[in-house]
Formats: structure tokens, C-alpha cells, sequence
């Protein structure tokens, strides 16, 4: 099943539903980067997080960029997802291990620990980007993407993300079975002023819809119509069909993608100056940089070592 990104309506369109799918996604940054589980646990919760939030966008090119750095092991936690549904990440360490919880989740708060920041950048792909910073409240990312939410935009919002993980197949790369069996989220916000415009006409109160968006979070049930291989707007049907859910037309595929290139390598390249290229070319003959996101390792030769110290010179003569 491929990963998807579905939007909907609920509660007399008073409630914007977004569901999405990760699976694939998080298998690809997990061979890429060779995460340990909780590692894995925690990327795939930043990368669906990432998504969710770009899916309220406009713009083709736009973007968000969900951050989480706590005092745990992790270290950073980086995602970076686009309107256009490609994502992808990395974590700072990626061998970092913690044992399950006893209900069988990752501890990914424990990972991430609860000192630190969440910080989100939002690119709408025009202007400057512009970011917002918040506390972290538990490391767990779908409480602290939901506070972020919640005291950032003032916008209330229920954040749902699980993963299943195969932890033979994480303990042996060389095993042909994926280490995530799946992993997927479902974020619930009240949609601003259309709560107010809606109180008259809505068979919910404001009270009762806040007691709903509560009672609908419910991870283990979300858990475990995703274990028994309901896809993600199956789920979403399940859990909020009482509420007139309405699956919109506006669904997305969603891919692990990386903007990575060798020209733009070569491009940060330059930065270093001419006496470091010289020394890259004297002492290494050649030089090699390895992408942070999807660990692509791109090798320059001396050639193109060559043609870089050409181009700043010609700069500084311009």
C-alpha cells in the first residue's frame, strides 16, 4: 500500500481532518540512515508531523521544517516535508537505543527527553520564511506539535502518530522483510471562526465537540485498526464516522525524497574559500560530503575542485 496523505471534514465541516501514511517513507530513511528503532519511532512521528502541517499550504513549492531537540539521546530530530507530499530527515544519532515501554511503543519521549525546543518553519514558497519556537512538554512530538499548535496559531488540535516496528528486521539489515510493518498519523483541528458560524446550524455544541476530538484520540484504537491492515482512510471512516465524516477529493501521494544534488555539493563547496580547495586538492586529491537527509555520498575530483578556485577567482576580479 502506498503512502498517501488524505484530507476530510467532520462535525459539520467544523472539524479539518488530515490523514497520512508514512510507511514506505520511513523504510527508506531507516535503510538510508540505519536508525536504530526508537530512532526510526521518532523520525517516522517528525516526518508524518511535517506532513500534516504543509497539507494546510497554498503553494506547490512551499514547505515545513519540524525540528525537535531535547536533552534525551537523540539529539536532533529534523523533518522536512513539502506541499507536493516528498519528505524526508534525519536524526543527529541515529544509534541511539532505548527499550520499548511497557505497552509495547517506542519510548520516544524518553529518547528525546522534555527539556528542549520544537521549533517550525514554514517556507509558503514566496518571501521569507518565518518560524515559530516552543517548549517541549513531553518528547513524545505529537504532544509538543499539538501545544505548538495549540499555543502558537491558537488553533485546538488532536495529534494521533504510531508506528509498528519489525525489530528482527532492524537488528539485521541484510533481512528482505521491512522494518516498519507501518507507521502513519491523523492530526483533528476545530477549523477557526467556522466553529462560531456553524453553532446554529451544527447537531454539536462547542463543549460536546471539544468532549469528541478528546474521546476520538484514542491511540490504541488507531494502533490497532492500522495493525489490522485498514488503510489510512478506513481509519479515519472507523473513528469518526459519527461525526459526518467527509473524505475530500484532494488526496496526495507521499514520497521520500531528497533535493540533494552533486551540483548543489559543489555549490556549498565554494564556501570553504580558495585555501581549503587548494588543500583538498594537494592533500586529498578530491573531496567527498555526504548529505545529512538521505545520506547520498557524492564524491567531487580534482577537475571540479579546479573549476571552483576558477569561479571564485573570477568573482573577486568581478
Amino acid at each position: 500500500m502506498s503512502d498517501r496523505l488524505i484530507r476530510a471534514i467532520a462535525a459539520d465541516a467544523r472539524v479539518r481532518v488530515v490523514g497520512v501514511n508514512v510507511t514506505e517513507s520511513i523504510n527508506e530513511a531507516q535503510r538510508r540512515h540505519h536508525l536504530s528503532a526508537v530512532a526510526t519511532a521518532a523520525l517516522g512521528r517528525a516526518m508524518s508531523a511535517s506532513l500534516l502541517l504543509a497539507s494546510n499550504m497554498k503553494q506547490p513549492q512551499a514547505r515545513v521544517n519540524v525540528r525537535i531537540a531535547g536533552d534525551g539521546g537523540l539529539g536532533l530530530v529534523y523533518a522536512d516535508a513539502g506541499f507536493d507530499g516528498t519528505v524526508r530527515g534525519f536524526v543527529s544519532n541515529p544509534h541511539f537505543e532505548l527499550p520499548a515501554l511497557e505497552n509495547g511503543q517506542q519510548n520516544v519521549g524518553g529518547a528525546i527527553g522534555t527539556t528542549g525546543l520544537l521549533k517550525v518553519l514554514r517556507d509558503v514558497g514566496y518571501g521569507e520564511p518565518y518560524s515559530s519556537t516552543v517548549e517541549l512538554i513531553s518528547g513524545d512530538i505529537a504532544e509538543d506539535v499539538a501545544w505548538f499548535l495549540a499555543s502558537s496559531e491558537q488553533t485546538y488540535s488532536k495529534l494521533m502518530l504510531t508506528e509498528v516496528l519489525d525489530h528482527e528486521a532492524i537488528a539485521d539489515p541484510s533481512s528482505s522483510n521491512n522494518p516498519v510493518k507501518f507507521a502513519a498519523g491523523i492530526l483533528l483541528q476545530i477549523m477557526p471562526k467556522a466553529a462560531l458560524r456553524a453553532a446554529k446550524t451544527s447537531n454539536f455544541s462547542q463543549v460536546d465537540l471539544l468532549s469528541q476530538l478528546e474521546a476520538k484520540s484514542d491511540i490504541t484504537k488507531f494502533k490497532d485498526l492500522l495493525t489490522q491492515g485498514k488503510a489510512i482512510e478506513e481509519v479515519m471512516a472507523t473513528l469518526l464516522g459519527d461525526l459526518n465524516l467527509e473524505i475530500l477529493p484532494m488526496s496526495k501521494d507521499v514520497r521520500f525524497h531528497c533535493r540533494c544534488t552533486l551540483e548543489r555539493m559543489l555549490a556549498a563547496m565554494k564556501m570553504f574559500g580558495e585555501e581549503d580547495l587548494r588543500s583538498m586538492i594537494a592533500e586529498d586529491e578530491g573531496a567527498e560530503a555526504t548529505c545529512h537527509f538521505c545520506s547520498q555520498v557524492y564524491h567531487a575530483t580534482t577537475d571540479q575542485l579546479n573549476n571552483l578556485l576558477k569561479e571564485l577567482q573570477l568573482e573577486a576580479k568581478a
